[in-house]
């Protein structure tokens, strides 16, 4: 697989992130050797390997599901920054919740 500018440019507007050239070109080598690192690993034999599914002997190794009593919302919002009587308050993160992936919002 070929990392081109064509394909640097679509996955920077695709993740919403801008780069200068210097950048770009820096994304564009990291990219080349990741899939280069794919396509060693492509020529391995792997005819005879089970597939790994743990990496140690415990599986799911969890804590009990114990009920309790849960927090009430005065409580739950007690020590909140902002809050108002419902609702934690937080910083607008999503600017524009319409726009489609990539699409930056002038606003």
């Amino acid at each position: 697989m070929e990392v081109n500018d064509a394909l640097v440019e679509n996955l920077c507007k695709l993740a919403c992130l801008e780069f200068d050239a210097a950048g770009k070109q820096e994304i564009k080598n990291d990219l080349q050797k990741m899939i280069g690192f794919v396509e060693k690993l492509n020529e391995l034999d792997l005819q005879d390997v089970e597939p790994l599914l743990y990496m140690g002997d415990e599986v799911n190794v969890l804590r009990d599901d114990i009920a309790e009593t849960p927090l009430s919302r005065t409580e739950a919002l007690a020590n909140a920054p902002k809050a108002d009587e419902r609702f934690f308050k937080v910083p607008q993160v999503v600017k524009n919740p319409a726009a489609s992936p990539g699409e930056l919002n002038e606003n």
